[in-house]
């Protein structure tokens, strides 16, 4: 197996703003990015013409691409019906940016999409995600829903349901590893037509976890930040762990990748650790294997 696929890494992964990250994204070898584009200087609100043009024209001589913004409102995602106007205007703003920075990708999380077809807030996530889907597909881009919240095949059932493929889908293989314990190879297969864009992260299930009390969820227990930040860092039900030392079978999953003939970015993330920045070195290398 020889992939092709280029290689990405979410610039905020490093920890020291845009300008600084997009250079030791370089350093480190990438040929794209990924950025947040929610608060401070890359909320759109925050973007004039010039200043857009202008980052752009930086970022293309570093000789990088942008290969999604990241548009994750947080919250309960699109699960409560009196924020989505807001967040549903915000994500189209977030789209808009990206098709003027060169990208047609927003990756974000719209809250874990219950179970229960006929519940109210899986009414809710439907009634929102299909605006957003029939805005995104008129211009040309998707929202890319990030795998892990909900089994890959609950997902699949959700996206069937949308008139567009304007929602599709941002692979994580590790969140599936670390959270349902969903197998990503068999994710792979059923989101087939969906994939739009990829994280390339590793991680370990210690224990069951309820979705829930990682992601929240509307009318389950109130969504402590500092609660989930601690859980994360405790590693008491899963850990984050650097590329090849998780419970991902990256040979696996790369050549279900490939099987079902993805074309897009292998794009590198890392949200927890004391060196960021050598992680994801190591982390190219690992891919960078596959490539040779």
């Amino acid at each position: 197996m020889k992939l092709t696929n280029k290689i990405g890494v979410i610039v905020d992964s490093f920890g020291v703003g845009v300008r600084e990250g997009l250079i030791k994204a370089k350093d480190a070898g990438a040929e794209g990015v990924q950025i947040y584009a929610v608060k401070g200087e890359m909320d759109p609100e925050n973007l004039s013409a010039a200043a857009r043009k202008e980052l752009r024209s930086y970022i293309d001589g570093l000789g990088l691409e942008i290969s999604a913004l990241v548009g994750d409102l947080g919250g309960h995602g699109f699960q409560v019906q009196a924020d989505n106007a807001w967040k549903v205007e915000k994500s189209k703003r977030i789209v808009d940016l990206a098709l003027e920075l060169g990208t047609n990708i927003v990756t974000t999380h719209i809250g874990i999409v219950p179970h229960d077809a006929s519940s109210e807030v899986y009414a809710t996530l439907h009634a929102a995600c299909e605006e957003l889907g029939q805005y995104a597909k008129s211009a040309g881009a998707y929202f890319a829903i990030e795998t892990g919240p909900e089994t890959a095949a609950d997902l699949k059932g959700f996206l069937d349901t949308l008139s567009t493929n304007g929602v599709s889908v941002n692979f994580d293989p590790a969140n599936m590893v670390m959270v349902t314990g969903d197998d990503p190879v068999q994710g792979v297969k059923l989101l087939k037509d969906y994939i739009v864009h990829t994280h390339v992260k590793d991680g370990l299930r210690l224990k069951e976890v309820d979705p829930r009390d990682v992601y929240g969820a509307v009318g389950y227990a109130p969504m402590d930040h500092e609660k989930i930040a601690e859980m994360v860092a405790s590693g008491t039900f899963f850990r984050e762990v650097p590329l090849g030392e998780g419970a991902v079978d990256f040979d696996a999953y790369f050549a279900a990748l490939q099987e079902i003939g993805y074309k897009g970015y292998l794009t590198i993330e890392r949200e927890v650790g004391h060196q960021p920045e050598v992680d994801i070195r190591k982390a190219v290398q690992f891919i960078e294997r596959y490539r040779r």
